[in-house]
């Protein structure tokens, strides 16, 4: 059998008719490569059917099934150690590669030997074009949040040419396996949220790059910000941004970080007072949570009381 080239990495957690597409969409991209591929998914304890849908898929090579969830940067890393190819295209469930999107993300990669990881451009379910690369957090880009500047001073998915980024959003991210592997993967202490950011930001530290690939584009359902318990969701998210900021910084820089954002999300919160279609009180709570990002109960808290039997996440 030739040497595998690309291997396609999936975490699914509770989402089989979004996995089911996403291994459709590999399946059509698979066909039209000149190198070999294989593709694994890691099932993440779900109760739907999900494992028994990858394995039966004609396109699935082999799928690890816990039983106990886990969180995004451990699975990830699970699959990475596991994978076989050169290259390892990590993907959400709720991702749908378009035509071509493989080649463009290994050629991107295969012409920069100094790249570490190359991400695709991502769009709605309605086809509008979303961020998925961004500058890396700091107390300046936290200022720009502020300011409401940061589509202008922080986001860096623009344009038509592939170009070199801080970070980009691991929902369809291509990893060189050799750089993951010299940097030790990803850090299971970000359970989910800021792992791609902090795991693009040690590739940097290591000489390595990130890439922003236009040509390469996948449809990203997004089932994670619209799904379930989202004050949960809510504090991960200022948990593991806090996380990052302690871990690469400063305490006074996080400390500022969390006075800008907080700042942010007020204003909003007024705003959306007057606004149709926002609710105040989800600003109101991403303040609290942002001030005090060691307090409440997050995704990790979730994922334990599931694995204990409570079946809330």
């Amino acid at each position: 059998m030739s040497e595998v080239e690309v291997t396609y990495c999936v975490v699914n957690t509770q989402q089989r008719e979004l996995l089911v597409r996403c291994l459709d969409a590999i399946a059509r991209e698979r066909a039209t490569l000149p190198f070999a591929t294989e593709v694994l998914v890691l099932d993440n304890a779900s109760t739907d059917g999900s494992a028994g849908a990858a394995r039966r898929h004609p396109a699935v090579d082999e799928v690890i099934a816990l039983e106990q969830r886990r969180g995004k940067g451990e699975n990830d890393t699970t699959l990475l150690q596991r994978a076989r190819g050169r290259c390892a295209l990590l993907l959400n469930e709720d991702s749908e590669l378009l035509p071509g999107s493989t080649a463009a993300l290994h050629a991107a990669l295969d012409a920069d030997p100094h790249a570490g990881a190359a991400g695709a451009l991502l769009r709605r379910p309605d086809g509008a074009v979303q961020p998925s690369a961004w500058r890396f957090p700091t107390v300046a880009t936290a200022l720009a949040g502020a300011l409401f500047l940061h589509r202008l001073l922080t986001v860096q998915s623009r344009g038509e040419a592939t170009r070199r980024v801080d970070w980009a959003q691991s929902a369809a991210l291509l990893v060189r396996a050799d750089a993951a592997r010299e940097i030790g993967w990803l850090d299971p202490q970000f359970f989910v949220y800021s792992d791609e950011v902090d795991f693009c930001k040690r590739l940097a530290d290591a000489g390595w790059h990130t890439l922003w690939v236009p040509g390469a584009q996948a449809i990203h359902h997004e089932q994670l910000s619209t799904g379930a318990v989202p004050e949960r969701r809510i504090v991960e998210l200022s948990r593991n941004r806090d996380r990052y900021m302690r871990k690469h910084h400063s305490a006074l820089s996080a400390a500022l970080v969390r006075l800008l954002t907080a700042w942010t999300y007020a204003v909003r919160a007024a705003v959306a007072v007057v606004l149709p279609g926002h609710d105040p009180a989800r600003y109101r709570r991403h303040v609290a949570a942002t001030l005090h990002p060691a307090r409440g109960e997050g995704l990790r808290e979730a994922a334990q009381d599931y694995n204990r039997g409570g079946r809330r996440l």
